[in-house]
């Protein structure tokens, strides 16, 4: 195993959840002194900046492949947290099938079609827009937003800016929560509070997937819970979802208390995969991973992303500064070098190295500069991998 810098615990203040007393008194994830560099940006030949953070790949057992920085520090998980919150909903009664399954682990940009499903989900359930508590927002698709705008015009109406909680980006899950909240005949309009049921089946879900008791517990930008984990506990939480969620059943799933979540993760799972375009947007780059490797991919706010394949490999980043320019890039170089994609079954579902290395590029900008002399963007630079991940070598599997 390949181990960058340690841990040291002495910064982090964590907190019991035990009875599901969910305060906040966390005060630091790690230093920049515990850090690794994961990418560097270079622009004309000159290093203009640098991402630190930690990095972790994990086997299908669960053991560390590759390590960087303090993958055992907590960090709030953000929206990599979803597919567990979707699983938690479910298991609840929660009835979710499809793509609403995957708008339930989504970080959508408000396609027409994300929309449409949402509304979808809620009315299923009996609810409505005005039940979602998650802020409002403009469409962050263009096309769509464009949509509403000209039908407004067309209908006369003075108000033609479309704002509303249907088209922020969590929508999915906070009406998977209430559609939950629903099942159970539990209060639709204290979903978020930590105390409700539904959240508190999270919290249990969570804990489950991840053997680990979250440090903290804070509130998220849609208002809902999140929770502190350490990546590795993150890493190994999604692994696990995707390992046994497998539709193609190649790997036997290791008992676990997880496993009573089976028929969820394989709901959930079955339905990622099936419309790629549902967790994030066609073109954008977690549903490009998806669609173009076969592999999970689940980015979250801050500079977090996880990772996982279908036989359980999982890599989990946090970028200290919060961007997310390098996570994807990194995520899926560790899992290159750890050999999570040789170790696939079957030649056919084992991605070529120049498949990997022509998706990181699509899902990677470039450093651009100027314009040509017939107007084109000029590329004078690149997002390269930092020292503590460029010094890695690529792991054979047998």
């Amino acid at each position: 195993m390949f181990t960058g810098a340690r841990t040291d615990d002495k910064n982090l203040h964590a907190t019991s959840l035990k009875g599901r007393r969910l305060e906040c008194v966390t005060f630091s994830t790690f230093t920049p002194a515990q850090a690794g560099e994961l990418a560097v940006v270079e622009r004309s030949g000159f290093i203009e900046s640098r991402h630190i953070g930690s990095a972790v790949v994990l086997d299908p057992d669960g053991s560390p492949l590759i390590s960087l920085g303090a993958p055992d520090a907590a960090v709030f998980t953000r929206s990599s947290l979803k597919p567990l919150q979707a699983i938690a909903a479910m298991s609840l009664g929660a009835q979710l099938t499809g793509p609403a399954a995957a708008l339930a682990a989504a970080s959508h940009k408000s396609e027409a079609g994300h929309v449409e499903v949402v509304e979808s989900m809620l009315e299923t359930a009996g609810l409505s827009v005005s039940d979602l508590q998650c802020p409002s927002a403009h469409p962050a698709d263009g096309a769509f937003r464009r949509e509403l705008q000209e039908r407004a015009r067309a209908q006369g109406d003075e108000n033609t800016d479309p704002r509303s909680p249907l088209y922020f980006n969590c929508s999915g899950k906070h009406a998977a929560f209430l559609a939950a909240a629903r099942a159970i005949g539990a209060d639709t309009s204290t979903y978020l509070s930590p105390d409700h049921p539904v959240q508190q089946k999270v919290a249990e879900v969570v804990e489950t997937f991840a053997s680990e008791e979250p440090s903290a517990v804070g509130i998220d930008g849609c208002g809902a819970p999140v929770f502190a984990l350490s990546l590795t506990g993150l890493a190994r939480a999604i692994g696990r979802v995707i390992r046994m969620g497998s539709a193609d059943g190649a790997v036997e799933e290791t008992a676990g208390p997880w496993t009573a979540y089976e028929r969820e993760a394989r709901t959930l799972t079955e339905a990622v995969f099936a419309d790629p375009w549902t967790i994030e947007g066609h073109g954008r780059p977690n549903s490009t991973v998806i669609d173009r490797l076969g592999v999970f991919a689940k980015g979250g706010a801050e500079g977090v992303i996880v990772m996982a394949t279908r036989t359980g490999y999982a890599v989990a980043v946090k970028c200290l500064d919060g961007s997310s320019r390098a996570t994807g890039f990194v995520a899926l170089t560790l899992l290159q070098r750890a050999g999570a994609f040789g170790a696939e079954p079957g030649a056919a579902s084992a991605p070529e190295n120049d498949t990997v290395d022509a998706v990181i590029a699509a899902i990677t900008d470039p450093v651009t500069g100027g314009t040509d002399s017939e107007g084109r963007t000029n590329v004078v630079g690149r997002l390269e991998l930092g020292e503590d991940i460029a010094d890695i070598g690529e792991r054979k599997r047998d």
